[in-house]
């Protein structure tokens, strides 16, 4: 009889959950168009999303002794993210042992002490006592009532920390990863939330990887998990990821996959700046950018051309402190994604672990949020990264006419116009419409000025007369995002940012091959932006 019961309350709560949602559910489900990603009414989606942890030995999604769920879910969209990629592992949905047992049993069979079980009561007492795999189900659940997007990513099959070379996790085959019982999973969570139009994508797998690796067994696999998926829930977006990490997708270039259905598929990519090894710490950084984007196109940049979205999945910096290394990374980073329009979600939310090696609330470096969950870390990140999440391009069909923009990804805004002939740094919302004529000048559209160097350590201005030296400016240097001008026969200026935040020209830095200087205030990205119908 309670069981019942509690079925119906299940039921109900359900019912009343959609009832509350169906307004704002007009656009859902997603779909492709070429490489855009798009709703019901073929306007551009873009996903910036921010990884939640749900995988580890607990498989309790992280933060809930520190915070209830709805407090996180509202805190996620308060920075803007309109999408959660939310991990989990494969036993989550195949082993009914420990999917089963509660939120409460899972914490005391790792010997944690009641004093933490108590801070679990406290902040999220409707949880604790749910099985994990409804523990799960909530927390989706509330981040669409607060009209967040889900991406579910199957991280590992054995819940554990990821990703060890060697881990048994890593590929088909592998100790715990039984390709069959991965297709059961994927199927049972593709058909759990076929009625939630907030889960809008499932990643089937994250970061494959190991000795056995080889791209045979991943077009077998990949693909049959792909069909799975889209048999289960034909709503959702259905995310394949690479090999070596997920960096590398480059084997689809020549032999793309073969699947039975269309306007549904997307790839996922990784870029980390430990990727480059020491690079960013002992090398020109204006080499470590340009390798950088030329192998992140070619290994997965290539699909944006054959028609498929590209959603990169993991990328960050280490929120706590972050290195002089990190920034030249983070800088040319963002100027990849604003030119290219990415879809991504950073690593990670947490800003601690409920349990991790060991250890109780560990601290997460990468984390947005503070230890504690409270605020978050780093708030000029937020600031530096707001540009890529809103759509800038789109399907031709969405917009009214496209134009450039000037963007300095130093310090996320872009160049303005202001008054009396001189240009600032804005809100990139607030972008004057810039054109890049054939004649490698800055003109504001509909009117007659340019953008004109007036000499080297001195503030750049507009102009009218823009067939002069200083009106033309040409990307140089290996990462392209150096903009020169010639002043004079013998003098080249780059366009550059002072510490009082004024646009200037400046010698150009950074150039020579054992320089390992920061550029990033002389970097600047003309990207195409479009002004959208809606």
């Amino acid at each position: 009889m309670g069981r019942r019961l509690l079925l119906t309350n299940s039921f109900l709560f359900i019912i009343s959950l959609l009832s509350f949602l169906l307004p704002s559910l007009h656009a859902l489900p997603l779909s492709t168009n070429s490489r855009w990603i798009v709703n019901n009414t073929g306007q551009h989606v873009k996903l910036a999303c921010i990884n939640w942890s749900s995988h580890l030995e607990l498989m309790v999604a992280e933060g809930l002794t520190k915070q209830p769920v709805d407090v996180i879910s509202k805190k996620i969209k308060d920075m803007k993210f309109n999408c959660v990629r939310l991990t989990y592992p494969i036993y989550l949905a195949t082993n009914k042992t420990l999917a089963s047992q509660t939120v409460r049993q899972s914490f005391l069979n790792a010997g944690l002490s009641k004093f933490i079980l108590a801070d679990l009561q406290a902040n999220n007492p409707s949880i604790i006592d749910l099985s994990l795999n409804d523990a799960f189900q909530a927390v989706v659940a509330s981040l669409a009532k607060n009209n967040i997007m889900v991406i579910l990513d199957n991280h590992v099959s054995k819940p554990a920390w990821c990703c060890g070379y060697d881990d048994g996790n890593g590929f088909f085959g592998d100790q715990y990863f039984n390709p069959k019982l991965w297709i059961k999973g994927l199927t049972k969570m593709a058909a759990l939330f076929q009625e939630n139009p907030y889960v809008v994508g499932m990643s089937l797998r994250n970061e494959l990887r190991g000795p056995s690796q080889n791209t045979k067994d991943w077009y077998r696999y990949m693909q049959r998990g792909a069909e799975a998926v889209h048999k289960a829930n034909p709503n959702v977006l259905v995310i394949l990821s690479g090999l070596s990490y997920d960096t590398d997708l480059s084997f689809l270039r020549t032999k793309p996959v073969s699947l039975s259905f269309t306007g549904k598929l997307a790839f996922e990519v990784h870029q980390y700046s430990f990727s480059a090894g020491l690079d960013w710490k002992t090398k020109n950084a204006n080499q470590v950018c340009g390798n950088m984007t030329n192998n992140l196109m070619k290994n997965a940049g290539f699909l944006l051309d054959q028609g498929y979205p590209l959603f990169v999945g993991e990328w960050s910096v280490a929120l706590s402190s972050i290195s002089q290394s990190d920034t030249k990374y983070l800088n040319c980073l963002l100027a990849l994604a604003v030119e290219h329009d990415l879809d991504w979600a950073l690593w990670t939310l947490a800003g601690s672990y409920n349990f991790k090696d060991g250890i109780l609330g560990k601290n997460e470096r990468f984390g947005l949020l503070t230890q504690n969950w409270t605020d978050v870390r780093n708030k000029s990140f937020l600031q530096k990264i707001s540009v890529i999440q809103s759509p800038l391009q789109g399907p031709e069909t969405s917009y009214r006419q496209s134009h450039k923009i000037i963007y300095h990804p130093s310090t996320g805004l872009c160049i303005l116009k202001k008054p009396v002939m001189g240009i600032k740094l804005g809100n990139c919302s607030e972008s004057d419409h810039w054109t890049y004529t054939p004649q490698y000048t800055l003109d504001i559209e509909g009117s007659y000025l340019c953008l004109k160097a007036k000499g080297l350590n001195r503030r750049a201005k507009l102009t009218i007369d823009c067939q002069r030296r200083g009106t033309t400016w040409a990307p140089i240097s290996a990462s392209k995002l150096h903009l020169a001008t010639r002043l004079s026969k013998n003098t080249t200026a780059c366009l550059d940012v002072d510490s009082d935040y004024n646009l200037v020209t400046a010698t150009c830095k950074c150039l020579r091959s054992n320089d390992t200087c920061d550029p990033g205030s002389q970097w600047f990205k003309i990207a195409d932006a479009n002004d959208f119908y809606y």
